[in-house]
């Protein structure tokens, strides 16, 4: 078995074995919790900078319940609207494969590079999204890449409308 941080590097490498380490292992929800906590504070960082504390915990918090939001609306497109015959999972094999694939969002914190913040911050994002579509495309056992781009990108659209119609009017 991989060590918490091999597993990372190898989320962030985009290996598929690794993604289908972390599916298999139940003890692995932890580490996939621990990875999207990172990530979210490094995101925070990165969007903040040495600014506000309150502005850094509020915007963690908020990636934070992101990726809970986003999991599970695609653990239920992908299981429920979108499976394919041999699609077999769990919400825990999800959470953790794409709790790991929030591996490469650590570097979220090169945010707050002058000037090439902003573009650090992209490439990282296009990154993630390709972890994401591998962790999706293994936790549901899929063998279409495809359908797994479909998944993350209808669950992504739906998310987006639920943040801006519930949850932008609170801020």
């Amino acid at each position: 078995m991989a060590s918490f941080v091999q597993r990372m590097i190898g989320a962030a490498k985009l290996n598929v074995s690794t993604y289908e380490d972390v599916e298999g292992d139940t003890s692995a929800t932890g580490q996939a919790l621990a990875v999207v906590v990172m990530s979210s504070v490094a995101a925070g960082v990165g969007l903040t900078g040495s600014g506000n504390l309150s502005t850094l915990l509020v915007r963690s918090i908020a990636a934070l319940l992101s990726w809970f939001i986003w999991a599970f609306i695609t653990y239920f497109i992908g299981t429920k609207l979108l499976p394919e015959a041999q699609t077999r999972s769990n919400v825990g094999e999800l959470l953790r494969t794409t709790g790991f694939s929030s591996s490469p969002g650590v570097l979220r914190i090169l945010g707050v590079v002058p000037v090439l913040g902003r573009l650090i911050w992209f490439v990282i994002s296009i990154w993630m999204l390709m972890a994401m579509v591998i962790a999706v495309r293994q936790a549901l056992d899929y063998r279409s890449t495809g359908r797994a781009v479909g998944v993350c990108l209808i669950g992504w659209i739906l998310y987006v409308l639920f943040a801006v119609v519930l949850v932008r009017p609170l801020f």
